[in-house]
């Protein structure tokens, strides 16, 4: 007979997990849900638990994570916002490009008076600055000649003869000599608004004087670019409240702005000039890219380069081609070597793997200088042609200073990087599968092309990847030994961020073969599939 309780009802056995050790569980209500010994939930606690466990593992790999966003995901956005940058143009010019924006040009394509009038504004101040140059740096990467136009004019345009307008206000008031009196003008809402033109003109000319000759503007005659834009502000109509002096500017000699540049460089009588100016003036750009892909912007639209100026898409072909060239290369010499390596008893397999990664121990400038001692027309591999016989000592083989070169010393250079992973891969295929194939009646050949070698394609996956991705980007070794004929896309960008400092361009060719190289990744996965690489 079964135990009852006192109401008569039998007494339901214990639950297995309110039987547990400790009673971390209670017992399950009747009609509710299984409770943890908090009195929550059991499934809410699980969450919660699970939760503190994934956060105590992202913990521990944030170090990690923060390294590879500093190192290298910052450096990959600061490469793509560089591809687009175009900031200098419009902070070095910000009141030409806004006339240029609203000057129809006349007939000729250059701008009026009125633009000409800003751009003298701005020179002059870019000049004290020191920032024409590198505008023209900028801007002579889209027009040749431009850089030495900035640079010339900029000399000059202190030299200008626009003093006349100092001396006709200062003739017609005597307060126009007053530095004080400027400041007190200047300080004035009322007359700053009605003056917008002198304004601008004087905050420029004090922002000068403050922070690069540490003067005091109330206690220095303004320059000639304040009274020339006085005069502006005069001639339009402005009417200055009291106590600015009320002075009539309609008898007052003048002088063309316009005419001063053109006397000082005729070239900026030039409409390409302008329109280049014009079309570089936004903050953000698609020239860089453009000049990537041979093109350029010109008043008809976007066009080709001329033929004898396309560098960048010949420099791109060549650099894959001879990729695949050099990932094919390392494919036929290294699985022999990466088959005898997993065929071998362990003793020797030992000392050659020790061969292979000697290589290692030795300096990328050292082994890429020896090729190239090796590859002259009178280097070795050439006089040892001769000495068999094989060519004439008057025809040696071009094995320098061209793509041959490059093939050569890259492949000897990352054959190690393809070794590796297929020895990883081979040495985890059982040898008792070709045994057992040869026990079938497979012949040497027929065993090895139908069992061993598609067990081996992974780790041609994996080191294929590894060395066509390596040796796109490689730089060091085309221009040692590459010549004009044999060096990749990595060596114009890395000369146009040391040496030529033309960061943007260098920035939209890096993005381009960020591109490529993504590009042919996902062709790899579509073809073969990237599970299908394995390191071992």
């Amino acid at each position: 007979m079964s135990d009852q309780t006192a109401s008569g009802r039998p007494e339901s056995p214990q639950s297995p997990v309110a039987a547990l050790p400790g009673g971390e569980v209670t017992e399950r209500d009747q009609d509710g849900p299984m409770l943890a010994a908090d009195g929550r939930p059991l499934k809410s606690s699980l969450a919660r638990a699970l939760r503190r466990e994934k956060l105590r593992a992202l913990a521990l790999i944030a170090p990690l994570l923060v390294f590879i966003f500093i190192s290298f995901v910052l450096p990959i956005a600061d490469m793509l916002f560089r591809s687009v940058q175009n900031d200098i143009v419009a902070d070095t010019l910000p009141r030409t490009v806004v006339a240029l924006a609203n000057d129809p040009l006349e007939e000729e394509g250059v701008p009026s008076e009125s633009t000409f009038a800003q751009f003298y504004t701005d020179l002059y101040i870019a000049e004290e600055y020191k920032e024409h140059t590198r505008l023209g740096s900028r801007l002579n990467y889209e027009m040749s000649g431009i850089s030495s136009l900035f640079r010339g004019t900029g000399r000059a345009v202190g030299r200008f003869d626009t003093d006349i307008y100092a001396d006709q206000f200062e003739a017609a008031d005597p307060a126009f000599e007053d530095p004080a009196a400027w400041a007190d003008w200047m300080a004035d809402d009322d007359i700053r608004a009605a003056l917008p033109l002198t304004t601008d003109a004087y905050d420029a000319w004090a922002g000068i004087a403050v922070e690069l000759d540490e003067d005091n503007p109330a206690e220095e005659d303004p320059e000639d670019i304040v009274y020339t834009s006085l005069y502006r502000d005069l001639a339009n109509g402005a009417a200055p409240p009291a106590p600015f002096p009320q002075v009539d500017v309609s008898g007052f000699e003048s002088v063309s702005i316009r005419e001063l540049f053109i006397e000082e460089d005729e070239d900026w009588a030039d409409p390409e000039v302008w329109e280049t100016i014009r079309a570089y003036s936004s903050r953000y750009t698609s020239g860089y890219f453009l000049n990537a892909a041979d093109m350029q912007t010109t008043p008809e639209g976007v066009e080709l380069r001329p033929e004898n100026e396309r560098v960048y898409m010949t420099l791109f072909v060549r650099t894959l081609w001879m990729s695949l060239v050099i990932t094919f290369s390392c494919i036929l010499l290294a699985y022999p070597i990466s088959f005898l390596l997993a065929t071998l008893p362990a003793r020797h397999a030992n000392l050659l793997m020790i061969l292979v990664l000697l290589p290692f121990w030795t300096s990328l400038l050292v082994r890429t200088s020896a090729w190239k001692v090796l590859l002259q027309n009178e280097g070795v591999i050439n006089d040892i042609l001769v000495w068999i016989g094989i060519v004439s000592d008057t025809n040696r083989l071009a094995l320098i200073n061209n793509a041959t070169g490059t093939i050569i010393a890259m492949t000897h250079i990352l054959l190690p990087f393809m070794i590796l992973p297929l020895y990883s891969v081979m040495k985890t295929i059982p040898p008792s599968y070709m045994r057992a194939a040869r026990s079938l009646g497979a012949k040497d050949w027929t065993a090895f092309w139908r069992v061993w070698f598609p067990l081996s394609v992974p780790g041609i996956g994996a080191g294929s990847i590894l060395v066509f991705i390596m040796s796109i980007g490689y730089y060091i070794t085309p221009e040692i030994v590459g010549g004009t004929r044999g060096v990749f896309i990595s060596n114009r960008i890395a000369y146009h961020i040391s040496t030529s400092l033309n960061w943007g361009l260098a920035a939209a060719l890096g993005t381009i073969l960020l591109v490529v190289v993504l590009a042919l990744y996902w062709v790899y996965d579509r073809l073969v599939g990237i599970d299908n690489v394995k390191l071992g």
